[in-house]
């Protein structure tokens, strides 16, 4: 399956990459394997996809949360990349292009005191909500890179129903 479809398949979408790369064929090798299951279990257990709101949550928590998974990632890729080079590629990607800017952007605004205002705070919640639905969707194709079925869809049935 090549690169792009992968992707696709997962609804990560506006990603800026070399078309040659999106167009490779990609079968995930055992050291990209277990990268993506790591970095999986990281995103599915953190409010990078888990929702929470204002009024349970902490906006500087919820912050340094998202911004802890650099470090995580980071950690993975000195492990691992060399031998899970693709993995490699992707993981930067969306650090770089999905989850940068809305940490660069919010790091700053609550330097300038914008979780004491709570139109800030509320524009956050929104902002965060988005990031979240993008990281579902890498966390999915994390689980489909690992071969693992995707437990983001274990909470989506009664509780009843285990």
């Amino acid at each position: 399956m090549k690169i792009q479809d992968w992707f696709e398949n997962w609804g990560i979408t506006g990603l800026k990459l070399n078309a040659g790369f999106l167009q490779m064929e990609w079968e995930p090798q055992p050291e990209e394997q277990q990268a993506a299951w790591e970095l999986y279990i990281e995103l599915i257990t953190r409010i990078t996809t888990q929702d929470i709101d204002g009024e349970s949550g902490d906006e500087a928590v919820a912050l340094t949360s998202i911004h802890d998974t650099f470090g995580i990632t980071r950690q993975l890729l000195k492990e691992k990349g060399r031998k899970a080079e693709t993995f490699s590629k992707i993981a930067v990607v969306i650090l770089n292009q999905k989850l940068r800017h809305f940490t660069g952007t919010w790091h700053k605004r609550s330097l300038a005191g914008a979780f004491t205002e709570p139109e800030q705070c509320a524009r956050f919640w929104e902002e965060l909500k988005e990031i979240q639905n993008t990281m579902r969707h890498y966390a999915a194709l994390l689980a489909a890179v690992a071969g693992v079925e995707d437990f983001q869809k274990l909470d989506e049935g009664p509780l009843e129903a285990l």
